[in-house]
């Protein structure tokens, strides 16, 4: 069986892996491959594509505004799929689908994981996705199709259950900062000890930080103690903003990368 690329990458990469989310469909229908190769082009390790929802549990108001456009724009799961068809052509970097559990339900549990494995996407975030249904109920329909799986955990989730979700988990665990939506302003300095306890439980998988990366501070102190860190809304920020008018995709996403990897 062939290795999944996340695990490939934290074998040749452990440290300092920068991971970058994009809405599919934004900025415009048509821009999802776009967006990938502007972000493969411009050296992130890993691509974390976001399935547009109209009412998202764990997104802050820029992603959801971005979503609302994708969807506004004609955005569906079965065109994501249909935009992702012969990408791995292009794209070569690890590739996670987050979103949440209704949009797959929708599609069909199975169909969905079976559509994601024969584009090449590598894994899944669902964070409305229960422990106990994932455990019973659809990991073995993940396995299957090689996908991996990735749990949350917040500064509040208790040692015991950290534990369980790393024990679930492949891939990675992906540690939210602080117990809020993505988007907001945080200190990473101030959750350096949440990092070093996270780092001294010996945990089986790498950890990757998101919610409040912005710039190559944040980023640096989020790498501190973990692998690496998910940054979001920022990119997202920047694909949207007023320096982005008139410049292309690939110009706006080297000018933000070179921001937190000068």
């Amino acid at each position: 069986m062939s290795t999944n690329r996340i695990d490939a990458l934290f074998t040749r990469r452990p440290k300092g892996v920068l991971n970058v989310y994009c809405t599919a469909g934004f900025p415009h229908r048509d821009a999802t491959l776009e967006v990938m190769q502007s972000l493969q082009a411009s050296g992130v390790d890993m691509i974390e594509l976001g399935m547009p929802y109209s009412d998202p549990l764990a997104d802050g108001p820029v992603i959801q505004a971005s979503s609302m456009t994708a969807i506004e724009g004609g955005m569906t799961t079965k065109l994501l799929f249909e935009q992702l068809q012969g990408f791995r052509e292009r794209i070569q970097v690890p590739v996670l689908l987050m979103g949440y559990l209704n949009t797959v339900m929708q599609y069909g549990f199975e169909r969905f994981c079976a559509d994601a494995a024969a584009v090449g996407i590598d894994g899944l975030i669902l964070p409305d996705l229960p422990m106990h249904e994932y455990e019973t109920l659809y990991a073995p329909v993940l396995q299957r199709h090689g996908l991996h799986l990735i749990f949350l955990v917040t500064p509040e989730t208790s040692p015991e259950r950290i534990r369980q979700l790393d024990a679930l988990s492949t891939g990675f665990l992906y540690a939210v900062s602080s117990s809020s939506t993505t988007g907001r302003d945080k200190d990473m300095g101030d959750q350096q000890a949440y990092f070093r306890r996270l780092e001294g439980m010996g945990l089986r998988n790498p950890v990757l930080v998101g919610f409040g990366i912005k710039d190559a501070a944040t980023f640096t102190a989020a790498c501190a103690h973990t692998n690496g860190a998910i940054i979001g809304t920022a990119f997202i920020r920047a694909l949207k903003g007023p320096e982005a008018a008139g410049a292309s995709i690939a110009d706006v996403t080297r000018g933000f990368i070179k921001t937190i990897r000068p």
